[in-house]
């Protein structure tokens, strides 16, 4: 994930077309529920992981966590404070529910980065942030070359959370509370395919219990190819 900086605003034919077609598709989804706001393009799915599968992926965050990292030039130790696993994509129990986000949203798998879990114990958080990159910061380069721009983000929330810990986008409205097995996405980009300021959002913190999620980012091109 990116920190907060300046955003990069060229259109993007390519992004308003992916941007479009996944619309329609979870618009055509009985199972998806439209987020209410007129500044960012978000859905949910209150049942998407059953209790089993979530189980044990926490099992696997717990097993393999470190200390999260974020794509930054300015000094990011308080921003994100919370722990991270990246998921092995080619493993069975990961590679069906990694494709199956992707088939979800209609994007080809090849275009999605690794699912990473995170975890978050009493006081973690991840201060308000972009998930698309900045093209002024020094990694833009390697991201462009490596799959370009993110457009969507898919989110699962693996556990109920006694308290806190809701996703909360302050400039679009909308503020998520974890509940086990429910999916969350949205559209990084506007309509015209430039990105959205307005999907700025935190990871607020939590206030009792710990909270375990996993992540998926959507690129413009192939990102397995230069992965």
């Amino acid at each position: 994930m990116t920190a907060n900086l300046g955003s990069p605003v060229q259109p993007s034919q390519l992004r308003r077309l992916i941007g479009e077609r996944v619309k329609a598709r979870l618009d055509a989804d009985p199972r998806m529920e439209r987020l209410p706001s007129d500044l960012a393009v978000a859905y949910r799915c209150r049942d998407y992981l059953d209790a089993s599968r979530c189980a044990q992926l926490i099992a696997m965050i717990d097993a393999n966590r470190r200390p999260s990292t974020l794509l930054t030039d300015r000094d990011s130790s308080e921003v994100r404070t919370s722990e991270s696993c990246d998921m092995q994509r080619a493993a069975p129990e990961v590679r069906e529910i990694d494709e199956g986000i992707a088939a979800l949203l209609g994007i080809a798998p090849e275009n999605a980065e690794t699912m990473q879990g995170q975890r978050y114990e009493v006081g973690q958080l991840f201060r308000p942030h972009h998930d698309y990159f900045h093209d002024r910061e020094s990694y833009w380069p390697a991201m462009k070359i490596s799959g370009g721009q993110r457009t969507w983000t898919a989110m699962v929330y693996l556990n109920d959370v006694e308290e806190g810990g809701a996703t909360w986008f302050p400039q679009a409205g909308l503020r998520v509370a974890p509940r086990r097995g429910m999916l969350l996405t949205w559209n990084n980009m506007n309509p015209d395919g430039s990105p959205n300021l307005a999907t700025l959002h935190e990871g607020s913190p939590v206030t009792e219990g710990v909270k375990y999620i996993v992540t998926k980012w959507f690129r413009e091109g192939p990102w397995i190819a230069g992965c």
